[in-house]
C-alpha cells in the first residue's frame, strides 16, 4: 500500500474514532436531557393529580377547573395511582394494585423517586393531606422523546458516513499534495545513472524531511560522483602520465646507443634520463597516492578529529622536515568548548589533503617560511595556509583543482597536477570547502573551511 493511501486511512480512522466519541457523548447528553425533561413532566402530572383529587375541597371552583384542564392533557400510555397508608389504591376507578408494596414503601421512605421500567418512566411522590398521607405514582411512555432519539441516531449515522467519505477523499488529496515533492524526487532519482552522476535532485527551499531526503541523496550522489571520477582519473591518466616519461627515456637511451658518444654526451643523456626518472617517480607516487585516497574515499572510517591537534601535528612534522621555525602556526581564535574543534572526518585523508597544500606552498615559494592561521568559533573552523611564492594567475584559480592540470607558471617545477585535485575531493568529502586567494608573485592563501 502506498504511503499516501496509508496516511489517508490512518487520518480517516483517527478522525472517525474522534467523531464517534463526540456523537456518543451527544447521544448520551441528549438522551439524558430528554429523560430528565420527561421525568419533570411526570412530576408535574403527579402534582396536578394530587391537586385534582386531594386539594379539590380546599381550592376555588375556577382554580379547580384550571387544574382539571391541565390534568386532561394525558401523557402517552399514562398510569396514575394513589396509595393510602395501607398501600391500597384510591380515587382511581381502576383500583388494581399496579405497583407492588416495596415500590410504594420506597417512595414513602425517600419522599420523591424516579425510575424506569423498560420503555416506561415512573415518578413517585409522598403527599401529606387532611384526608391522609398518600403515595402518588405516575408512569408513561415518552414516544416523542424516543422518536427524537431515533431521528437523532439516524442523523448521526448518516453524518458519520458522509464525514467518513469526505475525510478520506480530502485526506487523500492532502496526502497526495504533501507527498507530491517525493514523487518528483523519485522521478529525478530514476534518471540518475552511472553515466550522469552529476545530476542532482531538487532540494526545494523548505526545511522539511523531504528537503532533508533530497539533500542527503545529493550528498550521496556527490560522494559517488567523486569516487567514480577519481577511479576514472586514475585509469585514464595513469597510462598517459606513465607512458610519456618512459617513452622519452627509451628514446634518449636508444639515441645514445645508436653510435658511440663522448663522455659529455653520455652525461647529458644520463642527466636527461635522470630528470625523466624523477618525473616518473613523482607521477607514480602521485598515482599511488590517488589510488590510496580512492580506496579510503569509497570506504571512509569517519571519526571525530580535533583540528587544533591536527594542526600542531603538521607543525611538528614540517618543522622537523624543513627546519625549526619554517612552519608557523597562528591561533587567531578558539572557542571555549573544545568539542567545537571536532569535525567528523578520516584523519589520514585529512592529513594527505593538508600536506598537499603545505607541500605546494614550500615547492612554489622556494622552501620559504609557510604560515598556518587557525580560526574557530561555534559555527565554523577555518585553516588558512599562506606562502610567499610565485602565486597563481586569476584565470587559473579554478583550474588548479582539475586532475593533472598544471599552470603556465609552474612548468619548471616538478609535479603531476594531482595534489590539489585530490585535496579538493577530500575536503568536499568531509563537508568542507576550499578556496584560493592569490596573485602572481604575491603569494597564495588557501582557505579550508568546515561549517559546524
Amino acid at each position: 500500500m502506498k504511503i499516501k493511501n496509508r496516511l489517508s486511512l490512518y487520518f480517516t480512522a483517527t478522525s472517525v474514532f474522534v467523531l464517534l466519541i463526540v456523537e456518543i457523548v451527544i447521544s448520551i447528553t441528549v438522551n439524558s436531557i430528554t429523560t430528565n425533561d420527561f421525568y419533570s413532566h411526570l412530576m408535574d402530572r403527579a402534582t396536578v393529580a394530587a391537586q385534582v383529587y386531594l386539594e379539590a375541597d380546599e381550592i376555588s371552583a375556577d382554580s379547580l377547573s384550571h387544574v382539571r384542564e391541565r390534568y386532561l392533557l394525558h401523557l402517552p400510555d399514562e398510569v396514575v395511582r394513589f396509595y393510602d397508608d395501607k398501600d391500597a389504591a384510591s380515587f382511581i376507578k381502576d383500583r388494581n394494585q399496579y405497583w407492588p408494596a416495596p415500590v410504594i414503601n420506597q417512595v414513602r421512605k425517600l419522599k420523591r423517586l424516579e425510575f424506569s421500567e423498560g420503555e416506561r418512566q415512573t415518578v413517585g411522590i409522598y403527599y401529606n393531606d387532611n384526608q391522609g398521607n398518600f403515595v402518588i405514582l405516575v408512569s408513561a411512555i415518552d414516544h416523542t422523546g424516543s422518536k427524537r432519539m431515533a431521528d437523532l441516531l439516524r442523523s448521526l449515522i448518516a453524518l458519520s458516513v458522509i464525514v467518513t467519505i469526505a475525510l478520506f477523499l480530502s485526506s487523500r488529496w492532502f496526502a497526495q499534495k504533501t507527498l507530491e515533492p517525493i514523487d518528483k524526487v523519485i522521478d529525478q532519482m530514476r534518471r540518475v545513472r552511472v553515466g550522469n552522476l552529476s545530476l542532482r535532485v531538487d532540494e526545494g527551499s523548505g526545511k522539511d524531511e523531504i528537503s532533508a531526503l533530497a539533500y542527503n541523496f545529493n550528498r550521496l550522489l556527490e560522494h559517488l560522483e567523486n569516487a567514480f571520477e577519481m577511479q576514472e582519473t586514475f585509469v585514464i591518466n595513469a597510462s598517459h602520465e606513465l607512458r610519456t616519461p618512459i617513452t622519452s627515456m627509451i628514446g634518449e637511451i636508444e639515441l645514445a646507443l645508436a653510435k658511440a658518444r663522448t663522455n659529455e654526451e653520455y652525461e647529458k643523456v644520463l642527466s636527461s634520463v635522470f630528470i625523466d626518472a624523477e618525473r616518473l617517480k613523482d607521477t607514480v607516487t602521485s598515482l599511488l597516492e590517488l589510488a590510496h585516497v580512492d580506496m579510503n574515499y569509497t570506504q571512509p572510517a569517519f571519526k571525530p578529529v580535533s583540528v587544533d591537534e591536527l594542526v600542531w601535528e603538521l607543525s611538528d612534522y614540517w618543522n622537523s622536515k624543513m627546519g625549526k621555525g619554517m612552519f608557523v602556526v597562528n591561533i587567531l581564535h578558539l572557542p571555549d568548548d573544545p568539542d567545537k574543534l571536532l569535525i567528523t572526518a578520516h584523519k589520514q585523508l585529512l592529513n594527505i589533503a593538508l600536506n598537499n597544500i603545505i607541500g605546494n606552498a614550500y615547492k612554489f615559494s622556494g622552501n620559504k617560511r609557510v604560515a598556518c592561521d587557525l580560526y574557530a568559533d561555534n559555527s565554523r573552523i577555518t585553516i588558512t595556509i599562506n606562502d610567499i611564492g610565485i602565486g597563481i594567475p586569476a584565470d587559473e584559480l579554478e583550474k588548479v583543482f582539475q586532475s593533472f592540470y598544471r599552470g603556465a607558471n609552474v612548468k619548471d617545477y616538478m609535479g603531476s597536477g594531482i595534489g590539489l585535485y585530490v585535496t579538493g575531493k577530500i575536503i568536499s568529502l568531509f563537508n568542507g570547502t576550499i578556496s584560493i586567494e592569490s596573485a602572481p608573485e604575491q603569494g597564495t592563501h588557501i582557505i579550508v573551511t568546515f561549517k559546524k
